[in-house]
Order: C-alpha cells, then structure tokens, then sequence
C-alpha cells in the first residue's frame, strides 16, 4: 500500500505546493491561443496578517483559477499586496510616539525608510500564508501598488484627469480626522449612534437646536424654508441685531430648500466650516465661511475666552454661558443621533474646509461609446448596458444608490506614506504662483522663480488601487520609457492585450463602493474598457457569535494559520464555502471545519480501498461496465460532473461542493463501495477515483493531488490535467434497477433497525432484477439471505413494485404499531403542553427572550417528531 491509513495534511502540504511552483502550471502565457481566464487578485493590505477574509476570497478564486486550468484555458491569477497607506501610516506614526519621538522629528525620508522596512516583512509574512491557502496565483507577476511601473501610472492618470478637467484643487469641505491629522472620504466614513444633549437655544426671535454648541460662534446666518408660512413675514436678507455667545452680533435671514419644515421648529443657524449641508447652502448664497474649530481639535480664537479648549472640554461651559444669558430654553439629556467617525482609527470626524484635490464626478468629458459622459453616467451605463453583472443581483440596487449620491472624491491625504500628489509649486519674487501638475518633476529654473516644491500630500489608497486591473499588466520595463504615451504602454504591453478586461472581480461586499465602483471609474476613463465582465461579491467571515471580529475582542479571531496545522488547509478552505450563498455573511463554525476534515479522510479511505482492490501489480485495462451498480454509478458520475461544472461557470460554488459532498459521501461510499466488496470491477474502480479525483481538485487541492503523487499516476499534476472526462454512457434502465435495490435495501434496514430483529430473510416471487442481484442486496441490506418462493407471507416491503417480503410476523409488526401509538399519543401530549404555555400572552410577554425562544424551538422539533412517528406508523399500518 503506498497510501498510509491515514491522511495527515502537514506531512503532504508543503512539498505539494512545491511541486505545483516548480511545474510552473501557475504562469499565464499572453501568446497562448487558448482562450484566455484572468483574475486580479484584490491586494491584501501590507499591515500584519491574513485574517479569515482573505482566507475566504483566496479560497473562492483558487477555484475559479484551477476550473479554469482543468477546463484548458490560459489562466492568469495576478496577485499582489497594497501599500495600505492610511493604517501602516498610523501604525508606524503610533510606534512613533511609544518610542518618543514623532515622524515631524524624524524627518520624512527616515519615516519612509523605516515604513518600507516594516511593510517589507508585513509582505514577506503574507506571501507565506497565501501559499499556505493553496493559491495558485502567478507569482513570475507578483505586483505591489508602490511599484514604479504602477506609480507611473497613477501620475500618468492624475496628469490625464488634470489635464481633462477631472481633476481640481479647491476649498471644499472634507472629512477631517484629527487624530491622525488626514482627509477621510465619504466611503470611509461611518455612523455610529450616540446618545448626547441636544440643547434649544433663543437666537433672536427664533429657538434653535443643536447637539453641537461649540460650533456656533460663528453663527450669524438663519436658515429657513422659502415656503414655511410660519416665517412668511421674514424676507431673504432681512436682518436683525441679537445676543449671542460673545457678545451682539448681527444676523442676516436666509430662505432655502434645504431646510426640513418639520424639524424642529423650521428654523437653523448654519455653520458653513463645519457641516457639508451648511457649506453648500453658504456656497448658493455666497455667505462668510469662518473657521471655529482647528485641524487638532482645539477651539480658535474666534471662541474668545474657549480658544485652545478642546470640544469636550468647551461644550458644557458654552451651554452654561449661554444659560446665564437666559438664552438656554431646554436641554434633553436622551438625544440619539449618528456621528461620523473615520472606520479606520475610529476617530470622530470634523468636517473642515480645505484647500485639497478632488475628482469631479459631474463633468460630461468621459468618452464612453462614442459619447461624452461623466463619471456617474459611465457608472449607472456599464450596469444598465449588462457590459458588467454583479453577482448576487440583488447588489445592483446598492451599487446604483451609491453612484446615484457619489460626490465629487477628495483625493488627497496628509500623510507621508504613499503615492506622493504629482504637483509642484513655485512662485515667484512678487509672490504669484504657478502650479505644474506632471508625470516627472519639472525641470524649467526660470529667472525670478523660487525653486519648485513638490505637494507633500499624497494619494488615497483607493487611488491606485482603482487602476489594479490595468496598471498590473503593464510591462514594467517598457514602462521605464518615459518618450511612450500612457495609451502607447498599454497597446505595447502583451498582458494587457490579452488579460483586459479580466474575465471577474471576486472581492467582499462591503468594499463594493470602496473599490470596485473606482476601478470602474478608472478603467472604462484612461482604457476605454470595462475592468472585469462580472463582479463576484462574497460575504464576511464573522465570530461564532454573529459579531464582527475585532481587535477590541482577541477571542473572536480566527487565525487561518493556526486552523491549518490542526486540520489541513483543505478542511478550512471547504468550511469556509459549505452551505454559503455569494454575498451572505457567515458565522464562524469550527464544526464545518470538522465536518470538512472527515470528507478528506473519506476521500483518502476511499483511495486506500481502492487501492487495495486494484493490488499493486495492477494494469490499466478497458473499461466495461458491467452490473446494475456500475451502470447507477456511472450515470451519477456524469450527472454530477456536468452539474458541478455548470455550477462553477455561474459562481455557484456552495451549489456545487454541496453536490460533490455528497456524490462521494452518499453515492460513492455508502453505496458503490460497499457494492463493490462483493464484485468489483477494477477498470471502473480506477477510472471513478481519478475522475473524483479531479472533481475535487479546485476545493481540495493537497488532499487530491496527494492521492495523485502517491499512487503515482499519469500526468504530472492534476493542477494541469482537464477535468472535462469522456464519461462512459450507463445504460438508464439498468441505473434504475440499482435505484430499485436501493430502496429495498434501506426499507429493509428501516425494519429490521425498527423491529430490532436480525438474521431476516427476503423472499421474492418472479421478480428476475432481484434474482440477478440477490448477492448484492443480501451484501447491502445486511440480511440472512434472498430467496425466490412460489408464494409465502410476512412483511410486504412497500417502496417497491417488485413482490418481495421479509420473513417477518404480523404479530411482530402489530406489537411494534402499538409502541409506535403510544407514543404519538404522549408526542401530542407534548404539542398541547407547548401550545398552550406560548398562547399565555402573560408568559411570552414577562419570561425572558431567550426561554420563550426555547419554548418555540421545542414546539417545532415536537411537531417534526411526530411527523415522523407519524409516517413511521402509516408504513407499519399497510402490513400489519
């Protein structure tokens, strides 16, 4: 035997990822005339280790790659990892500040070097673990978003979007995060619910309301519906005189749409520096704009006597200036309502206004189909024009409502780390300045200019990793050219010409907006393309509790790293895709994980097993089918491997390992090997698990290729063998001659386990199918013997047409019926008990949630019970 009794994983997964690198089956060939699969791996960020997530989406496109290999195509899986510039920034800024010392002090060159160095072993570590899952990515292509071939795309796309208008520098309100001192887009904010005063102050002849005091220093413009009857008599630019915080000031009306009549009293002060809602009303109405608050968090001196005091700190001694003022009408200390924080470091967000780059999504300059659109148009097209399907469908109304509210992107960022903006400054003796927006720095020294310095800002993350599909497949050297075109790169790159679009964009859910709507933008805008024909959305991998795994709760995460040592990575990649439908969330099961590590034990008993039949000087002979069990077989087969693959070209990978898992459970082991101990036909037995064998290889590769090196079969890999086999035609009516023996066979264990006998004959009259396969149904149903009769009495089987009966008495059967009875009768008992304590509205009212959800759950296993006893007693009924 050359397979060992059992399978251990960590003896194989190693040297089997080994082999399949140095068979170079991984690498894409741009000159192949196979048709072509790609697949830009999403780019892990460069911060530490592979969570679960990753786990997940390496799992479900290792699938996609290694069909797409076992069906003959030239596959190209491009992987990479992303600079991550937000948090390794603040990772490192942190280590920073426990050292002492802050990256101001340090110097931006030391900052970035120490960055890179980090990052670097962050890359290393993560690379490790995607070998570990089994991706079978090309790693001759391995990417990184910092690269210079993709850093030269990212100025070459910044210089075209400058260029075309798309690009602009402005004073826009932003999301500001003062904790780490950087802009935060729209996408990466979220609302959290916070329970806060919310106080209603006299402002002149009108009350106002506000959660946020501090604020309102600058407060001078009243804000209220042009059709609000209750303010009628006040007219657009009246203006009258009234105390406030430091003191009179003048106030000026305003009337405009924005304000909801129904809230509140109707009327609003604004607060233009601080809310995007009262920066576009100042921006209608041309009004003042002052700041209040700094970019630390700190009142200004427009606070008078709160200047330097934080917004905790100031907020209640406002509200108690103003209450001594007599201006305080009355506070509610129960006040819920939703605040901005970064989701990355959780800081609360101050909008500000700032001089910062921005993507204008409304401008009509995108030449998309021979027409001028904008952004948001090329957008909402790509969907309503199928150029692009999401999967599931139900996404297409989440992705519309965010393009539908897409505002202008503000681009820049604060920090250090990352693609620096590729604009430089000067200006000249009398002050004026010039702006110079490029691929490479500008080299002019005109006399009476200052030398050119460079924007220290630097790009969004999603900047870059929005040209993922394209900018990876540029060829690096050519892209060191700097005399060729942005659109001369790409038609003179062999990758791009034969990988783009990619084929699908497999990526979680909850990044849909993040970055999969920005490839689109970029994409369809510098390549005229679209990045990929379908969209795949998976769920997120949550704790066992249904909570999101968080730092803040160590013993929610799951480590992949440390599930694979104990059960194999093939356990954990299959538990990861049992039973979970595309863009579901899931809940963590270690019982999955188990579950999964048996069926690679059953697969590997069932490869001993044959194995052992085949004997060690076996030679491969033809192929014949042959008994009713062979034909059965044979048609299972090929039903199956036309439906898993039919599945697997629709993404429907749940669907198809749930048709797999049970072919070789169900089918396989249950019931053709154990036909097989009594006659097996070696050819078949042979054919059946090398074609299983490639079933299962894009879910369970190490285990299935172990099998294949050890019993060293033909071909080098199974990672290069298609999986598409000529499957020998079973013959119908004899496949159902083995369906018949299967219902025989479980009626008549039913019984025998039921009545608790054993040593049972089954007599038969004339029936030739139970004649030819007596053996195998004495074999399978573990009876005494199959006997032909002229004629007899006992237990008439009833899943049958056939005249067959066990050598069972009525009175036997009888007996077993009044147990059967009895036990309805107390099941019932059971029912009504229920019943009625859930219809005590007192009793689902005042007991704990938890125990009125018991109860219900008690009910309902109550009734399936006595459905079974139920049709357990009818089966009995019709021979007793």
């Amino acid at each position: 035997m050359k397979l060992p009794k059992t399978y251990e994983p960590s003896e194989y997964e190693a040297n089997i990822y080994a082999l399949w690198e140095r068979s170079g089956a991984f690498t894409a060939d741009p000159t192949s005339h196979k048709d072509h699969f790609s697949i830009s791996m999403p780019p892990p960020n460069e911060t530490g280790t592979l969570s679960l997530g990753h786990a997940l989406f390496l799992t479900l496109q290792d699938i996609m790659a290694r069909h797409a290999r076992q069906q003959g195509k030239d596959v190209l899986w491009l992987p990479g990892t992303d600079h991550a510039a937000l948090p390794v920034n603040a990772i490192i800024e942190r280590k920073l500040v426990e050292e002492g010392t802050n990256k101001h002090e340090i110097g931006r060159d030391a900052f970035l070097a120490r960055t890179r160095e980090f990052v670097a072993d962050s890359r290393g570590t993560m690379l490790t673990q995607m070998r570990a899952m089994g991706a079978s990515a090309d790693w001759t292509r391995l990417r990184y978003t910092l690269d210079d071939a993709l850093n030269r795309c990212v100025n070459e796309t910044f210089t075209k979007m400058y260029s075309d208008g798309l690009i602009y520098r402005g004073n826009r309100i932003v999301n500001w995060d003062p904790i780490l001192e950087t802009n935060v887009s729209d996408i990466e904010v979220e609302y959290v619910e916070e329970k806060a005063k919310f106080y209603t102050f006299q402002y002149g002849p009108f009350q106002i309301g506000t959660a946020r005091p501090e604020t309102k220093f600058g407060d001078k413009y009243v804000v209220m519906h042009p059709d609000d009857e209750r303010y009628a008599t006040y007219q657009h630019g009246d203006t009258f005189e009234t105390e406030w915080i430091n003191g009179p000031i003048t106030a000026t009306i305003i009337k405009d749409d924005a304000v909801d009549p129904k809230f509140g009293t109707g009327v609003m002060t604004i607060t233009p520096w601080h809310s995007q809602i009262d920066f576009e009303i100042a921006e209608r109405h041309g009004l003042d704009k002052e700041q209040i608050i700094d970019f630390h968090g700190k009142l200004l001196p427009i606070a008078g006597e709160f200047e330097g005091l934080t917004i905790t700190e100031a907020r209640e001694r406002i509200v108690q200036k103003l209450d001594h003022k007599g201006l305080l009408v009355k506070t509610d200390d129960h006040y819920l309502h939703s605040i901005a924080v970064n989701e990355r470091g959780k800081a609360v967000i101050e909008p500000q206004i700032r001089l910062q780059w921005f993507v204008d999504v409304n401008k009509p300059v995108v030449n998309w189909k021979g027409k001028q659109r904008s952004i948001t148009e090329v957008l909402q097209a790509v969907i309503a024009d199928k150029d692009i399907t999401i999967t599931p469908q139900r996404f297409n109304k989440i992705y519309s409502h965010w393009v539908d509210n897409y505002r202008d992107w503000c681009i820049s960022r604060q920090i250090w780390w990352g693609h620096r903006v590729p604009a430089w400054y000067r200006t000249d003796t009398d002050g004026k300045q010039e702006t110079y927006v490029g691929v490479q720095p500008p080299t002019d020294q005109s006399d009476g200019w200052h030398d050119w310095e460079q924007d220290p800002d630097t790009l969004d993350t999603w900047f870059s990793s929005a040209l993922w599909t394209w900018s990876t497949l540029i060829d690096p050297a050519i892209a060191q050219d700097y005399s060729l075109s942005l659109d001369e790169l790409l038609q003179l790159s062999p990758d791009f010409k034969a990988y783009h679009p990619t084929t699908v964009m497999e990526t979680g859910w909850d990044i849909l907006p993040f970055w999969v709507i920005r490839m689109i933008l970029m994409s369809t805008y510098v390549t005229g393309q679209v990045p990929f024909k379908d969209v795949y959305l998976h769920g997120m991998v949550k704790a066992a509790d249904g909570k999101k795994m968080s730092k803040s709760r160590p013993e929610s995460i799951i480590d992949p790293l440390k599930i694979i040592p104990q059960y194999g990575t093939d356990a954990l990649r299959m538990g990861l895709i049992m039973g979970v439908k595309p863009g579901n969330d899931q809940n963590w099961s270690t019982g999955k994980i188990e579950a999964n590590r048996n069926f690679c034990n059953k697969l590997w008993n069932i490869a001993r097993f044959i194995e052992a039949t085949l004997g060690d000087d076996y030679t491969p002979e033809k192929l014949e089918i042959t008994s009713v069990a062979d034909h059965w077989i044979m048609q299972k087969l090929q039903q199956n491997q036309q439906a898993i693959h039919a599945d697997l070209d629709q993404y429907a990978f749940s669907e198809a390992y749930d048709k797999l898992y049970h072919f070789i459970w169900d089918d396989v082991a249950d019931w053709y090997i154990e036909a097989s101990k009594a006659a097996p036909n070696k050819p078949l037995l042979a054919f059946l698990l090398e074609t299983m064998l490639l079933l299962v290889h894009p879910f369970a590769p190490f285990v299935s290729e172990t099998v294949w090196q050890t019993l060293g079969w033909e071909g080098d890999s199974l990672l290069a063998t298609k999986t598409v086999v000529a499957i020998p035609k079973a013959a119908a009516a004899k496949a159902e001659s083995f369906t018949q023996i299967q219902n025989i066979v479980t009626e008549s264990r039913f019984i025998q386990n039921a009545l608790k006998v054993s040593g049972v004959t089954l007599y038969y009259n004339g029936v030739d199918f139970l004649r030819d396969n007596a053996a195998i149904i004495k074999r399978l149903a573990r009876l005494r013997d199959v006997t032909e009769v002229t004629d007899g009495t006992g237990l008439y089987l009833t899943s049958t047409s056939a005249s067959c009966w066990l050598d069972i008495d009525q009175a036997t059967a009888k007996a077993y019926l009044g147990e059967l009875a009895q036990k309805q009768t107390q099941q019932k008992a059971v029912i009504t008990q229920l019943e009625q304590r859930l219809s005590n509205t007192s009793y689902v009212k005042n007991a704990p949630h938890a125990v009125v959800t018991q109860t219900k759950d008690q009910l309902a296993e109550a009734r399936q019970l006595l459905v079974s006893l139920e049709r357990e007693y009818a089966r009995f009924d019709t021979t007793a």
